[in-house]
C-alpha cells in the first residue's frame, strides 16, 4: 500500500497542474512584503523601530529569549504516544550542528536571531552550507535579502540572496530552512504582528523624537521672529549666530531674548496642547495588544503581585512561547532533520516551558492520593492502582511504633496496625 501511494504522489509530482499562488512567467523574485512602496522597505522599518521602540523591544526581546533558552532533545520516532517511553538519541551528529551552528553562533544565539527575525517581519531564514550533501554550518541570514524563486507549476524551484554589495547568489530548496507565519496576500513570504501597527510604532518613535527636539530646541516652543526691514546677509547671520548662542540648547532654556527692532511670534504647541502622555501611551497598547502580550510581563500594571505575575508567566508559555516552539519543531523535523543520516526515523522535541505551578500539583497530587486509597480500600491490588494514579510505588513498613504505640496499648491492636493493608483486606475476606 505504501508503494502504491509513493508512486501516486511521484506522478503527481510530474503533472503539469498550475499552481493557484504563481502566474504563468516563472520568476519572479519581487516581493510586497519588502517593497518600497512607502520609503524604507518595511523590513528595514522593523528594523529601525526595534532599536528605537521601548515596548516592541521588550516584547521582541522576552519572545525570543523565551524560544531560545528552551532544551531540545532528539528522540527515536516510535508509534507510541507516551513521551515518557521515548527513547533519546545521544552523540548524533544533528545536535552537534544543532548545538553549535557554525564558528560564530551557539544554538541558542542562532535561534534567537531567527526568532528576533520571525517575530519583527514574520520570517526567519537559516542557511546551510553543505559538502557533498553533508550538513556542516547553519547560519541565520535576514528574511529581506532571501527571495523565493517562484515556478508555474512547481511552486518554488528555489531562492535567490541579495548580498550587501548587490551580489546575487542563488540557493537550492535544501539550502534554505525558510520559517514564517502565514501571509494571507502572499503564501511565499510571511506576515507578523509589527505590519499591523506600522504606523502606530512610528507615532511613537516620532513623539519621542518631538520630545527630544523640545529640549534640544531649548525646551521652548518654536516661533517666528519679525523685523519691519529687510537685513542684509551679514546682518542676518550675525543674528542667527547670537541667537544660537545665547537661546539654543537646555542649558539656556528660558532665558530673555532681548530683540533690537525685532517682534517674537509664537508659532508652535506646547507639550499640554499636543497631549504628549496620550500620544505616547496609545501606541504602546497597540502594540501589545497585536502581540497579545500579558501586562504583567511588561510592568504596565499597578497591581502587580506574584498571582498575576505568574498568570502572566503561564499565558506567555502556553500562548507565545508554545506555539512558536511548535512551529521550529515542525519545520526542523520535516526539511532538516531528514538531510541528516537517519533522520527521517528520528524526530527533535523540547522540553516544556511552562512554569510549574505548585498549587495545581499540590490539589493534583492529594486528589491522586485520596482516589488511589479508596481504591485500595476497595480491594484493588495497591502496585495496580499507584500506576493506574500516577504514583510511586511505596514499600509498606508499618506505621512507626513511637507516634501510636504507648505502654497501655500493647497487644492486638498494636499488631494490628502494623499490619500492610492488602493482608488485613485478606483476613477480612476470608472471613
Amino acid at each position: 500500500m505504501d508503494d502504491l501511494i509513493s508512486k501516486a504522489f511521484s506522478l503527481f509530482n510530474q503533472s503539469d497542474t498550475p499552481v493557484p499562488f504563481t502566474s504563468s512567467r516563472s520568476g519572479g523574485n519581487g516581493s510586497a512584503l519588502f517593497g518600497t512602496d512607502s520609503g524604507l522597505p518595511i523590513g528595514e522599518q522593523a528594523y529601525d523601530a526595534y532599536g528605537s521602540v521601548g515596548t516592541l523591544f521588550a516584547i521582541v526581546t522576552q519572545l525570543m529569549n523565551a524560544v531560545s533558552s528552551t532544551e531540545w532533545h532528539l528522540y527515536r520516532r516510535t508509534s507510541v504516544r507516551d513521551k515518557k517511553r521515548r527513547q533519546e538519541v545521544l552523540g548524533h551528529g544533528f545536535m552537534t550542528v544543532w548545538d553549535r551552528p557554525n564558528p560564530f553562533y551557539t544554538g541558542d544565539m542562532l535561534r534567537e536571531t531567527v526568532q528576533q527575525h520571525l517575530d519583527l517581519v514574520g520570517e526567519g531564514v537559516i542557511v546551510l552550507n553543505k559538502i557533498g550533501g553533508l550538513v556542516i554550518e547553519m547560519w541565520p541570514v535576514r528574511p529581506d535579502r532571501i527571495h523565493p524563486v517562484k515556478h508555474p507549476t512547481k511552486y518554488l524551484v528555489g531562492y535567490m540572496y541579495t548580498g550587501p554589495d548587490g551580489e546575487k547568489v542563488p540557493l537550492e530548496l535544501d539550502q534554505v530552512i525558510h520559517l514564517k507565519y502565514p501571509n494571507p496576500s502572499d503564501p511565499y513570504r510571511g506576515m507578523g504582528p509589527v505590519q499591523t501597527v506600522l504606523n502606530d510604532i512610528d507615532a511613537a518613535k516620532f513623539s519621542a523624537e518631538w520630545n527630544r527636539n523640545f529640549f534640544i530646541n531649548g525646551a521652548r516652543p518654536g516661533g517666528i521672529i519679525e523685523v519691519d526691514y529687510r537685513m542684509n546677509d551679514t546682518e542676518f547671520n550675525e543674528f542667527i549666530q547670537r541667537w544660537r548662542q545665547q537661546h539654543q540648547g537646555v542649558a539656556n532654556a528660558h532665558r530673555v531674548a532681548v530683540l533690537e527692532n525685532a517682534k517674537w511670534v509664537e508659532t508652535n504647541f506646547s507639550m499640554t496642547d499636543m497631549q504628549f502622555i496620550e500620544l505616547r501611551n496609545l501606541p504602546r497598547e497597540l502594540i501589545r495588544e497585536a502581540f497579545a502580550f500579558p501586562k504583567p510581563m511588561l510592568g504596565t500594571v499597578d497591581d502587580v503581585n506574584r498571582a498575576n505575575s505568574d498568570a502572566g508567566k503561564e499565558i506567555l508559555a502556553e500562548n507565545h512561547t508554545i506555539p512558536r516552539l511548535r512551529r521550529w519543531k515542525s519545520v526542523i523535523n520535516t526539511f532538516l532533520l531528514p538531510q541528516f543520516a537517519n533522520g527521517k526515523l528520528l524526530e527533535l522535541d523540547f522540553d516544556d516551558p511552562t512554569p510549574i505551578n505548585h498549587e495545581a500539583m499540590d490539589r493534583e497530587r492529594n486528589s491522586q492520593t485520596a482516589g488511589a486509597q479508596k481504591l485500595v480500600l476497595s480491594g484493588y491490588d495497591p502496585d495496580d492502582v499507584t500506576d493506574a494514579m500516577g504514583l510511586p510505588r511505596m514499600r509498606w513498613v508499618g506505621i512507626p511504633t513511637p507516634a501510636y504505640e504507648t505502654e497501655e496499648d500493647e497487644g492486638e491492636g498494636t499488631e494490628q496496625m502494623n499490619t500492610p493493608p492488602q493482608a488485613i483486606k485478606r483476613t477480612k475476606v476470608r472471613v
